[in-house]
């Protein structure tokens, strides 16, 4: 785990949002540095996903900004209004961010190779031979090598997830969000999608992981973060966060998950 002080890779500043009426997002502000993974628990309904997904520049703020590497992306503000860019620049910006979502969205008429393939060759416009290797070798670090020909339909749902993994990974992200990455999983699989999200975190990939598996957020990351009714409620190393929490919604939220 990388725990030094570093410049945030990614930064949220006020984000805002609602939806009909119902605000959803109340001022988050959320940092992470170069190499650092952070662990965002929280109830079900509290704004966590919501967060991620204006994080990836999925759906557009109401009010606030995002930076990676110190660069407002997604918006501009001019005079407290803001501006959302164009889709064929949002397109640029989100190759910079990786996603892996609950369910594995995998194109079932295409191998795991091929769903790996596809950003590089439609998205980053790729030679389809050098797409291939490199595709591969995506496939052989979640340890799916000898999948590469099979189609989703083939694979269990833990190596589904990695191949999503792989797909997202492939475009050599800065930063990568998962959003309850092993929720669809039966018990018995995930385990094998946390050992590669393990280690990821271990070669230094910048992450953001909302999770229910607090044995993932003790042993991988270098921050966790509680979230509630879109607010930030508190932020602390693992070891505090679980073993001497500050903020009585923390421990009430602990003694359940526990």
């Amino acid at each position: 785990m990388s725990a030094a002080v570093t410049p945030p890779t990614l930064e949220v500043r006020d984000l805002h949002k609602s939806y009909g009426g119902v605000e959803v997002l109340k001022g988050v502000e959320f940092d992470v540095a170069k190499g650092q993974v952070k662990a965002v628990l929280g109830p079900s309904g509290s704004g966590k996903s919501t967060m991620l997904r204006l994080m990836a520049l999925l759906e557009p703020a109401d009010r606030g900004g995002i930076l990676l590497d110190g660069h407002r992306i997604g918006s501009t503000e001019h005079g407290g209004r803001l501006r959302h860019h164009h889709e064929r620049k949002l397109a640029v910006e989100r190759r910079q961010i990786g996603m892996v979502f609950q369910r594995f969205n995998l194109f079932p008429h295409m191998t795991a190779l091929e769903n790996v393939m596809v950003g590089l060759t439609q998205v980053q416009k790729v030679d389809r031979n050098a797409a291939r290797e490199t595709a591969y070798a995506m496939l052989t670090r979640v340890g799916l090598a000898d999948r590469d020909g099979h189609y989703p339909s083939e694979l269990s749902g833990g190596q589904q997830q990695r191949v999503a993994i792989a797909r997202a990974l492939v475009l050599s992200p800065q930063v990568m969000l998962f959003d309850e990455p092993t929720s669809a999983l039966d018990p018995e699989l995930v385990g094998e999608v946390l050992e590669v999200m393990e280690q990821l975190a271990n070669e230094g990939m910048t992450m953001i992981v909302v999770t229910h598996e607090v044995r993932f957020a003790r042993r991988a990351a270098d921050e966790v973060t509680l979230f509630d009714s879109g607010v930030i409620v508190e932020q602390a190393t693992p070891d505090e966060f679980f073993d001497d929490p500050k903020h009585e919604r923390t421990k009430k939220f602990l003694s359940h998950v526990h």
